[in-house]
């Protein structure tokens, strides 16, 4: 298997205009052959900066779609609903068609059932599974959990089906998460990851012997890193 490119950045504002450029061109090269775009989104604060600059750049968002990797069990509204926070910083700024944004419908009372109709809205997209993304974007937490597959959680271990309710007992709550089938599924699937604190889990995940319960980050085949140098240790 090719090794994924690493490409490392001085600040993280450096990070995130170069992904938010490589995502552009990226959905420019597909569209060129492809009427439709399809991208898996990932939350957190760095991939925030990079929608608000995919927001500015001028492409035919009626032919791109919007699904969400992972999401918080909370409403749309709420302040840590990723998808609020895309919305917020892309979806809002641009003309994008309603029947082209496809979020987790979030039931709080029933997650379960909420990740159900979530993994057949995306059968619906894409018409058979696992499904093919343009492009899956991921984040990585310190304890190398990536979307919300954390570690020591069941998720972890589901192969057959595409999108789960995952019961996180650090966190009390329950997350909802692509499985790893479906995040390495992507026609391209780019890890973004900045800041000094992923340092030891990016080593863990990297160069580590192979530990998907503790480190489900390794679970993950990517094709590209976006690393600030202080993930790698410069």
């Amino acid at each position: 298997m090719k090794s994924p490119e690493r490409l490392a950045f001085e600040s993280v504002e450096q990070l995130q205009r170069q992904a938010a450029s490589d995502v552009a061109d990226l959905i420019r090269s597909t569209l060129r052959h492809r009427d439709s775009f399809s991208i898996s989104l990932s939350g957190g604060s760095t991939p925030k900066r990079m929608y608000e600059l995919l927001a500015q750049e001028s492409l035919p968002w009626d032919q791109v779609h919007w699904f969400w990797g992972d999401e918080r069990n909370v409403p749309h509204d709420h302040d840590d609903s990723n998808y609020k926070m895309v919305k917020t910083a892309w979806l809002d700024q641009i003309d994008a068609p309603e029947s082209n944004v496809h979020p987790v419908p979030v039931k709080v009372s029933d997650p379960q059932a909420a990740a159900k109709a979530y993994q057949y809205e995306i059968l619906e997209h894409f018409g058979d599974l696992p499904p093919r993304w343009d492009l899956v974007l991921l984040g990585m937490g310190d304890d190398a959990h990536t979307a919300s597959l954390f570690p020591q959680t069941d998720a972890i271990g589901v192969d057959d089906q595409t999108f789960v309710a995952n019961w996180v007992p650090k966190l009390d709550a329950y997350r909802y998460t692509l499985t790893y089938p479906a995040i390495n599924s992507g026609a391209s699937v780019w890890f973004v990851v900045a800041g000094a604190g992923k340092k030891q889990a990016f080593a863990q995940v990297t160069h580590h012997d192979i530990d998907v319960r503790n480190y489900p980050a390794q679970l993950v085949r990517p094709d590209r890193w976006y690393l600030t140098s202080d993930v790698l240790g410069k």
